[in-house]
């Protein structure tokens, strides 16, 4: 970066305080804890620690203070302070199937192996303002469940593998290592499983338009929520020391199996296809958002038409990014003074040469160059 007025190095020092100044807001009021962040704001956390990939609430809360609340600018200092870490190892493949199930839904069966699960969810309120809550009032507690939920439930997509209705979910031959897109760029074609973590960490709100889009006929798919699920899962990690895995710690996750109506071809049958969504914490409208891109992005692979946006693979991939995206266009507000200076030379050379005047590309009495003044932040 380059700094072409007077004083701007103590004008930016003096940007951190102000900046810190907003972000404390009034000091007669008691500063938020991360503890209060970590625990009453966890959707904002989920999502923080699943674009910034790196499971931490602590690390999420703590980012979301110093961003005064900014999802995006968390998920950079989050994704930033991952890039110091080392790696120890890595996990072996978790078993969703054997979550400890919070909440899990079908809009596919009504009536679905372990039941319907509807958990915590805000799908069945009606979206007025709670006034109470000014008060501090506290959630009255529920009693314990009298029939506790099976300790492994059954995938919804079962129901329709058995009947070979739905596309089997295979591990590609020879179960090939997955690419680690936080040590490697991204390269096309790009795998499946590529794609799925590039999604895993995109910002939100591009995979949720994009996902609408798919909805609203640019995609060519009618989707159905075969099952939602969230909850907790163990994470292992393999010690050859050992000979086997150890329980490390636990995760919240959501997952999300969409499917697609496939009208087959000459080798293939009619069926169900899948799209797929898995994402760190309780984050729904992500996960499905990421089963629909998931799906969208097959269609060529599928033999359909694959001409909406959501199916171009590599427009997804490489504008679903907030960090990149952000700094792309955020970019913009630092110093380009010789770039449009240059462009403006030229545009009064074109303009004077269309209208006939022998004007030049010397600097017209009328607008004088501008000069560099004092920073009025400092």
């Amino acid at each position: 970066m380059y700094v072409a007025v007077k004083g701007g190095e103590r004008a930016i020092l003096n940007s951190y305080q102000m900046l810190d100044a907003y972000r404390r807001g009034d000091t007669a009021l008691p500063e938020l804890t991360l503890a209060q962040i970590r625990e009453q704001m966890p959707l904002a956390v989920s999502r923080v620690m699943a674009e910034g990939s790196l499971y931490d609430p602590h690390l999420a809360a703590l980012a979301l203070k110093q961003a005064a609340g900014d999802q995006i600018e968390a998920v950079f200092l989050l994704r930033a302070y991952r890039t110091t870490l080392a790696r120890f190892g890595y996990t072996v493949p978790v078993d969703t199937g054997a979550m400890r199930l919070q909440r899990r839904i079908s809009s596919t069966f009504k009536d679905v192996p372990g039941g319907q699960v509807l958990g915590p969810t805000y799908d069945y309120t009606q979206r007025l303002l709670d006034f109470l809550l000014e008060a501090g009032r506290d959630p009255a507690p529920l009693p314990p469940s009298v029939e506790p939920l099976p300790a492994i439930m059954p995938r919804v997509t079962g129901l329709l593998e058995a009947e070979q209705l739905v596309e089997a979910d295979e591990i590609p031959a020879g179960d090939p290592t997955p690419p680690d897109l936080t040590r490697e760029p991204l390269t096309f074609p790009a795998s499946r499983a590529a794609r799925l973590q590039n999604l895993a960490r995109a910002d939100e709100g591009f995979l949720l338009s994009m996902g609408y889009s798919t909805q609203r006929g640019y995609g060519n798919s009618h989707p159905f929520a075969a099952e939602i699920r969230y909850g907790t899962t163990e994470v292992e990690l393999f010690v050859e020391e050992l000979g086997f895995a150890v329980t490390i710690g636990e995760i919240e996750l959501t997952e999300c199996q969409m499917v697609s109506q496939f009208t087959g071809n000459a080798d293939e049958a009619p069926r169900f296809t899948r799209g797929y969504g898995l994402v760190f914490g309780y984050n729904e409208r992500k996960a499905m958002s990421m089963a629909l891109t998931d799906r969208a992005m097959r269609a060529a692979e599928l033999g359909e038409a694959a001409d909406a946006p959501a199916n171009d693979i590599e427009f997804m991939l490489y504008h679903s990014d907030n960090v990149e995206a952000s700094g792309f266009v955020q970019h913009l507000k630092l110093p380009h003074y010789v770039d449009f200076q240059a462009n403006l030379e030229l545009l009064r050379r074109l303009r004077g040469e269309q209208e006939g005047t022998g004007a030049t590309a010397a600097q017209p009495a009328s607008h004088p160059q501008p000069q560099p003044q004092e920073e009025t932040l400092a």
